[in-house]
């Protein structure tokens, strides 16, 4: 039967009957169904690394134990997203994710996914229409922070932003997700068409209120009424995701296809943990993803600051300091102890105290099974990776959690080098005097800084006083507070005169 199913899975235009590896693929596990079984009922907008690994690999555990007809139609907006889609196409949307933990790589075929569609294969109107067909109940979303438009300062959507200036003028044309989403919600309304659930699988702090704001925001620019009804009857929850799922490589690619004997150009590789926390606010249905293992929760909250904190904020301190002490990799990181002790001590002394969780929730065994994780030597997740868009991560990685500290007078000093890693990182030049390829929305910003001051110690207190005062990082209060714009320029000059590795040693 599974050959039956996969005998016209073309993998790099060929298929696998034509290279007579029929067994290599029915050793691995694959679905015992078509995609003629499935429905799109959900529209997901960023069909990257992460989703590939988490809410699809969700749903097709939920498919494999029901009949349930759940299934996705992807959508890619942005111009490098359009030969993933085409892939998928050509493979019959089926693609592998490979488990790689400490025991071992454990290789799943992917059955969730109906359909994928791209605005320069199939058009702008063709994908607002299928988010607008009666089918649909959810739209979901992984386009990262910066892919909602809003002011980080405020939560509300950005009316500056060019996307979203271009989605004021030509709404019928959109350019951003939030102007997709909200021309296809108009259709429903105007359609008289039941409304749907807009569920954010992006890790931010109060995602589905963020998603909201930014919806709501457009929609009042382009009509009051339509605002309205969304108000009223679409919902968003919030959700927490956790999977470390580094971006395909090459090498990534090639050990997948060795062990699969054929290539998959959509594979993607990630750690064996996952976790999905989901208020349970649905207003058209959803599938039992329970089953797969999620939690279903009256609020999201503790957990997201949980992870946004302890797992992404370490994240981001090993990222920039790694990257700027020569690692390629955050395991890599984790094999010189000074790293290890850091951010175990950055997780439990600097953010758990932050936190209010539910009292059955360890999270000194919680962090203990992040520093496992962290260390996996089987996943390659580049520290250059985890360091873009920090722009659009520091706020709630780090920046929440040393406003508590400052009111609190205890101590922060991880933070504090973890920020002033940032400003190292974003000054375009590393240790050795390489330029660093910065990307974030801000990197313009960042270059005039350091074009204006250098990147000598005599100035690091002009170079720090003018970073602080990017507010939509900041905030306000951040760069008038003596204590905290002291502390960051000292640790900033001591970095700069030992290097990385000397600067977490000294922690």
């Amino acid at each position: 039967m599974v050959v039956d199913e996969y005998h016209s899975l073309p993998l790099i235009g060929e298929s696998i009957m034509e290279k007579n590896l029929v067994n290599t693929i029915t050793s691995v596990p694959c679905p015992s169904w078509t995609t003629e079984r499935l429905t799109s009922r959900i529209v997901h907008l960023g069909c990257g690394a992460f989703h590939r690994a988490h809410q699809a690999l969700y749903t097709h555990h939920v498919l494999e134990q029901t009949d349930s007809d759940w299934g996705y139609c992807e959508i890619n907006l942005t111009p490098n997203g359009i030969s993933l889609i085409e892939n998928l196409k050509k493979q019959s949307m089926r693609y592998t994710v490979a488990e790689k933990g400490r025991e071992g790589v454990t290789l799943k075929m992917m059955g969730s996914m109906k359909e994928g569609l791209h605005p320069s294969i199939d058009g702008t109107q063709a994908i607002i229409e299928k988010m607008a067909d009666p089918d649909v109940a959810i739209i979901s979303l992984t386009i990262t922070e910066k892919g909602y438009c809003t002011d980080a300062a405020t939560g509300r959507l950005d009316p500056n932003n060019n996307l979203i200036i271009n989605d004021i003028a030509n709404p019928a044309v959109p350019r951003s997700a939030i102007g997709y989403i909200t021309t296809a919600l108009k259709l429903r309304f105007e359609r008289r068409l039941p409304a749907v659930t807009i569920l954010s699988c992006d890790n931010m702090r109060a995602n589905g209120q963020v998603t909201r704001e930014a919806v709501l925001g457009l929609a009042r620019l382009q009509d009051e009424k339509l605002a309205q009804w969304i108000e009223t009857q679409v919902t968003f929850p919030s959700t927490m995701v956790d999977r470390i799922v580094p971006a395909a490589t090459p090498d990534t690619l090639t050990e997948i296809a060795q062990r699969l004997g054929v290539d998959d150009p959509c594979a993607i590789a990630c750690e064996p943990f996952r976790q999905w926390v989901i208020e349970d606010n649905f207003v058209n249905g959803r599938p039992d993803w329970a089953l797969a293992g999620a939690q279903f929760v009256d609020d999201v909250a503790p957990f997201e600051m949980m992870k946004l904190r302890m797992l992404n904020g370490a994240h981001s301190f090993l990222a920039y300091l790694g990257y700027l002490g020569g690692y390629a990799h955050i395991s890599d990181t984790m094999t010189n102890a000074d790293y290890r002790r850091a951010v175990y001590a950055l997780m439990l002394n600097e953010q758990a105290p932050t936190l209010s969780m539910p009292e059955n929730i360890d999270l000194m065994a919680y962090a203990d099974k992040l520093i496992e994780r962290l260390t996996n030597p089987a996943l390659k997740h580049q520290t250059g990776q985890i360091a873009m868009d920090g722009s659009q991560k520091l706020p709630q990685r780090m920046i929440d959690s040393i406003e508590w500290h400052l009111r609190q007078g205890s101590d922060y000093r991880h933070l504090a080098l973890g920020v002033a890693g940032w400003m190292r990182y974003v000054s375009g030049v590393d240790e050795q005097g390489q330029p660093i390829d910065v990307r974030d929305p801000l990197k313009e910003t960042f270059a005039a800084i350091y074009a204006e001051y250098g990147h000598s110690v005599a100035v690091v207190g002009d170079v720090v006083k003018a970073l602080l005062a990017i507010e939509s990082i900041f905030g306000q209060k951040l760069v008038k507070n003596r204590n905290f714009v002291d502390n960051v320029t000292r640790v900033y000059q001591n970095l700069l005169h030992v290097g990385a590795r000397q600067a977490v040693a000294a922690l």
